[in-house]
């Protein structure tokens, strides 16, 4: 935004230059007033007229400084969410499973938020601060120079009170955003999970925990705090030191002059810009005190926004159109952790059509097999092709593509029920997901619903059932009808009776369709071509049912 921050600038120098014009007017007008009976009133009268219209441009451009100012940090904040936004969806998995949901969210909101009020205070208050410096400066020294040299020599002194302070800030800002976003985490951790919470009767416990972080949240607000707080009084001690300066020498100055060619109206005058000169020194120590609290929090903004994206797609990857089902897997390896193996050598040939059923116990590999399939993760070592096509050379949009996923967390956003079906397919007709629906068996249920379709669905559908939940999400992999369909666990909240009725709709979806089906019920993969029982990232064995 460089035509709004030059605006800004010279919007800045207008507002410093004529606040800097109005004590050169004043001290003409002391400079008048020579004695009782002895006061020039239509010089004056003329000064005064000057100087209303030098106070009023001067707020006009105040008013339009602050304006482009919010609208410049505004808008760069706008751009940083964005920008966090967007990498958020192209960030591999591992980032997201690896970073509480909580502690990300908290650096998009809250330490945008905090940049945002040190940005802010930089511009309205930084630019002004550094031209009203220069400014006075320069007025004080074609008034007198010597004086000048007085403010020059004792400036320093307001330099090394920033520095101490914005060194010792800047640590504890950090650490303050850092706590804070732990403490975001813990709460939507917990609010998440507030019935298991209660059910195991952990709410002392957790308010024991929240406390603890509470109080180091406390403790390093409170040190960052102490060490800001010293701005103020210490830059005004400086400032107050600088003005004694002026008003002794000026005073010197005066009297050994006896008024010729230095009068009481350019003490006056001085007295007013070494007042002017001293407040951005107390102002620009504010403004780098919250500055560091607002670069400590876009440390951690730009900190995601550098995090290195997924592996993008290979120059020459093809995209996969109407895609046949043939899966191979060959000599494949994957883990997660570099030293805890879980997949190795890993050997599979799907056919076209073909319903794969893999079962195991927990954290044998199954969900992780999918993630493969689906590249959600990339492997480490051998190769999975579909079609005969290495996944790593087609398109991640277009493999995914291929694929109708049901998983065992059911996700519904809040909005429509119909808008929820849709999600798979935007384009899809009304009497399309309404088909869909049928299918998957939950029509009736949506149409009892006062607005039926157009039923809004609150907090990740918080006011319906997890059975009704996991009927839609079916739905909404019915309603892409892709050629490839994985289903982890997806009827596992459905009620024997229901599940009957899924089967049956789900064999009609299935046909001539690749199909991956992880399960743990019998009656899900019995009916399946190939059954893989996996244990410890191996398949063990391998048949029908």
């Amino acid at each position: 935004y460089r035509g709004l921050v030059l605006f800004t600038l010279l919007l800045a120098a207008v507002t410093v230059l004529t606040t800097l014009y109005a004590p050169i007017l004043s001290g003409r007008g002391v400079d008048l007033i020579v004695g009782q009976g002895n006061v020039n009133f239509p010089a004056l009268g003329k000064i005064a007229i000057q100087f209303g219209v030098t106070v009023c441009v001067t707020s006009i451009c105040q008013w339009l400084m602050n304006m482009v100012n919010n609208r410049i940090t505004f808008q760069v904040v706008r751009d940083v969410r964005a920008q966090a936004f967007a990498k958020l969806q192209i960030l591999p998995l591992s980032y997201i499973d690896s970073h509480p949901t909580g502690e990300i969210v908290s650096r998009v909101i809250a330490d945008v938020d905090q940049f945002a009020d040190g940005l802010l205070l930089g511009f309205t208050q930084l630019f002004t601060g550094v031209v009203t410096i220069l400014g006075t400066l320069g007025f004080m020294i074609s008034i007198r120079p010597g004086i000048a040299l007085v403010v020059v020599l004792l400036t320093p002194l307001s330099f090394v009170v920033a520095r101490f302070i914005a060194t010792h800030t800047y640590s504890y800002f950090r650490q303050q955003s850092e706590t804070r976003g732990e403490q975001t985490a813990f709460i939507d951790e917990m609010i998440g999970n507030q019935k298991v919470v209660k059910a195991f009767g952990h709410e002392q416990q957790n308010v024991e925990r929240f406390d603890e972080i509470n109080e180091r949240l406390e403790k390093c607000s409170l040190q960052a705090i102490f060490y800001s707080s010293l701005t103020n009084p210490c830059t005004r001690f400086v400032n107050n030191v600088v003005y004694a300066g002026v008003a002794l020498a000026g005073a010197l100055v005066c009297v050994a002059c006896g008024g010729a060619g230095f009068t009481v109206g350019s003490l006056s005058a001085l007295l007013s810009y070494a007042n002017q000169y001293t407040k951005p020194f107390n102002e620009i120590s504010g403004v780098v005190t919250e500055l560091q609290n607002a670069l400590a929090c876009a440390s951690r903004i730009f900190q995601l926004i550098a995090e290195p994206p997924q592996t993008p797609d290979a120059p020459d990857a093809r995209v996969l159109k109407d895609a046949q089902g043939q899966v191979e897997m060959k000599d494949v390896s994957f883990s997660y952790v570099p030293d805890r193996k879980l997949i190795e050598a890993l050997n599979l040939s799907v056919k076209p059509g073909q319903h794969v059923a893999i079962v195991g116990p927990t954290g044998c590999g199954k969900t992780t097999l999918i993630n493969l399939l689906m590249r959600f993760y990339d492997i480490n070592d051998g190769q999975i092709t579909v079609d005969d096509h290495d996944i790593r050379h087609i398109t991640r949009k277009s493999l995914r593509g291929a694929y109708s996923m049901v998983l065992q967390d059911t996700w519904l956003f809040s909005g429509t029920i119909y808008e929820n079906i849709a999600y798979a397919r935007p384009d899809a007709t009304r009497e399309e997901v309404i088909e869909a629906a049928k299918a998957a068996k939950i029509h009736h249920y949506i149409m009892s619903l006062p607005q039926g379709y157009d039923t809004v669905i609150t907090d990740d559908g918080a006011n319906i059932s997890k059975g009704q939940k996991q009927l839609m999400t079916i739905a909404r992999a019915m309603l892409v009808n892709a050629h490839m369909l994985i289903l982890d666990e997806a009827t596992s909240n459905v009620d024997t009776r229901t599940e009957v009725q899924i089967q049956q709709a789900m064999r009609r979806l299935m046909r001539d369709k690749t199909c991956f089906v992880v399960a743990h019920r019998l009656s899900t993969i019995k009916n399946a071509d190939l059954i893989l029982v996996m244990r410890d990232g191996d398949v063990i064995e391998s048949g029908t049912h």
